[in-house]
């Protein structure tokens, strides 16, 4: 119609139709492409809390290390990529082999992702009781599951894939609890990500104890080359609980690769906790995140008031290591 009336009126149409006449516009090239998936794990942005530290000088920043933009959709992409590119470099996972373990879900979904992008089997034990959303993401990929008695949690699992382990020897036990690749992973990757995205200035670092893996890995680099930085971990408040994926280690089977020294600091988080905060980082932040997230950014504003209290400067990261979507049949959204 705007064509038309130019016409009609005797005047020439705007520069914007000279296009139509006029070569095709050759457009840059694409960027490179990924050639395995196993390529984007890792490399995720930091975000800066703001509605929720508004009450805090500007000198004292809360950010999320956004896991859950991980190809897998967590933290546990990283360890599941050290663990089974650490066996097939040793020769102790083969091609259309079969690797063996348990999880609570995140890092048997990882486990499963790479397992189909790098042609071997999954045989992964896990609660009975784990989420819906998770059990099916590991049906879509291809893991067969073996579900143990949801009273047990994750240590049932544990025990579980040891027995498993035992009568089959020809399967890659890869031990996400017991296996040096797992710290090793967030040594090599997350720690200096971190140090790099805050320009050297990291005061605390935030992560929960699961299999204990990212702590002990960030934990371990922070304080080889930002001593100054201090390295918080956290669990459960009891033995009962809803922090999924995360151990109250003094009843819990303890993994083999933690240890208690790395952390300057240990708390606790109750449950509630970390659900108001889930919910407030959803609706305050635009960030939907994993009921353990909110756990750490609960965590981590303690350390941020009190650190704003004694008048110092902090800049305080918290790993985020999933996102909500893997909880969306929890009730406590609408509590």
């Amino acid at each position: 119609m705007f064509l038309i009336m130019h016409v009609i009126l005797d005047r020439p149409p705007p520069p914007f139709f000279d296009c139509l006449a006029s070569k095709p516009v050759l457009m840059p090239p694409m960027a490179s492409f990924t050639k395995n998936i196993v390529d984007l794990v890792g490399n995720t942005p930091l975000i800066k809390l703001n509605r929720l530290t508004a009450d805090l000088p500007d000198n004292v920043q809360v950010f999320l290390k956004a896991e859950w933009l991980n190809p897998g959709g967590s933290v546990k992409d990283r360890a599941a990529r050290g663990i089974v590119l650490d066996g097939l470099q040793r020769g102790l996972l083969k091609p259309g082999g079969i690797l063996l373990d348990a999880s609570s879900g995140n890092t048997g979904i990882a486990y499963a992702m790479l397992a189909a992008a790098l042609d071997f089997k999954l045989l992964l034990c896990l609660p009975r009781n784990a989420n819906e959303e998770r059990k099916k993401t590991l049906v879509g990929y291809g893991a067969e599951l073996v579900l143990t008695d949801p009273n047990d949690g994750s240590d049932g699992a544990i025990v579980e894939a040891q027995r498993l382990s035992a009568l089959h020897p020809e399967y890659y036990y890869a031990d996400q609890y017991g296996n040096d690749a797992n710290w090793r992973a967030h040594y090599e990757s997350t720690g200096p990500e971190i140090l790099e995205q805050t320009e050297g200035k990291i005061t605390h670092f935030v992560a929960g104890l699961g299999t204990s893996g990212t702590c002990m890995g960030v934990g371990r680099f922070l304080r080889d080359n930002a001593p100054e930085a201090k390295v918080v971990s956290f669990e459960p408040d009891s033995p009962f609980h809803g922090l999924e994926g995360m151990k109250h280690m003094e009843t819990a089977i303890v993994p083999p690769i933690y240890d208690v020294g790395v952390a300057h600091e240990n708390r606790t988080c109750r449950t509630e906790d970390a659900y108001d905060r889930v919910r407030t980082l959803g609706r305050q932040e635009g960030l939907f995140v994993g009921i353990s997230a909110g756990a750490a950014t609960h965590i981590a504003l303690q350390i941020a008031h009190a650190e704003a209290a004694a008048g110092r400067e902090a800049t305080i990261v918290a790993l985020s290591p999933d996102g909500g979507s893997r909880y969306l049949s929890e009730r406590f959204w609408n509590e």
